[in-house]
């Protein structure tokens, strides 16, 4: 059986750092096995098919492959397509214009107690949500010019994409 997963790369190509081009991580993913590779801007977004295994084997090998082929070490999160459309389906900021839109994608859900003592009346008008691994930022002035994400620790370690790219993604997955 194969599944169709999406992973997502953080810390990549932003800022002239950590440079790792799509085509080369498209080639060593393939000569892996992975199939119907397929990436989405240079951010470190790839959608691929596998062999039905687990999410943890799946970020583990593609942790493993990223360092020895790039050399440096990048934190990868998977979701199963299945489980990216249900984030695009939990949306708790229907509406809102897509690039003030993020969700931050964690490899677990993050401590309730740590979720509970964030103060979101201090952010305003930013805010959040979180529903299980993913912390929804609805953020009016941009992520350039947010005030919250920096400050959040409950989203470390984790990688955000803006609403376009989720959506994009869901979409690459054929799902």
């Amino acid at each position: 059986m194969t599944t169709t997963s999406v992973a997502l790369l953080r810390g990549i190509n932003v800022g002239g750092n950590r440079k790792l081009p799509m085509k080369d991580l498209s080639g060593w993913m393939e000569r892996a096995g992975f199939e119907g590779v397929r990436t989405y801007i240079q951010s470190g977004n790839v959608v691929f098919s596998h062999g039905a295994r687990p999410e943890e084997e799946l970020r583990t090998e593609l942790e493993a492959l990223i360092a020895s082929r790039a050399g440096f070490d990048v934190p990868v999160m998977v979701r199963p397509a299945s489980e990216l459309a249900a984030v695009v389906d939990a949306n708790p900021f229907p509406g809102v214009e897509p690039t003030r839109l993020h969700v931050g994608f964690l490899t677990e859900p993050p401590d309730p107690a740590a979720v509970a003592a964030v103060d979101p009346a201090t952010w305003a008008p930013e805010e959040f949500v979180v529903i299980g691994r993913e912390i929804y930022l609805h953020l009016p002035d941009g992520m350039g010019r947010a005030q919250l994400p920096p400050r959040l620790k409950i989203l470390a370690p984790a990688t955000a994409r803006n609403w376009r790219t989720v959506t994009a993604l869901l979409e690459l997955t054929g799902s």
